[in-house]
């Protein structure tokens, strides 16, 4: 089985418990603001959506930030937002697993060593 870069990157971002809690409550915070907005009747609009963004932040805003930069238009639509979403979501996960990976192992040094 070959270790290449994006087998360690996805290890770092699913293969640990923290990554995997988190990556479950994104997922459960999706589902119900999917559920509440396909199948609940409000005479207000729901707040359901916005755990989602408070579970992707601040790397959601981050990307927000740099889509208005460019041009405010295609940062507005739904093809923009939900590919950002889940963009953050996966850097945070692969940095929760990068975070576990550094405590777990005391032994690899914290800068590489100069030859």
């Amino acid at each position: 089985m070959a270790s290449g870069p994006l087998t360690a990157l996805a290890r770092l971002t699913f293969g640990n418990r923290v990554s995997q809690i988190y990556l479950g409550l994104v997922a459960a915070a999706a589902v119900y603001a999917a559920v509440d907005t396909l199948f609940m009747a409000h005479p207000d609009a729901s707040f359901a959506g916005v755990w989602v963004f408070f579970l992707a932040a601040p790397t959601v805003f981050a990307l927000f930030l740099g889509a208005e930069l460019v041009g405010g238009t295609f940062a507005d639509s739904a093809a923009f937002v939900y590919p950002a979403l889940v963009l953050s979501v996966l850097i945070q996960a692969a940095a929760l697993g990068g975070f576990v990976r550094l405590l777990r192992d005391p032994r690899r040094p914290s800068h590489p060593r100069e030859v």
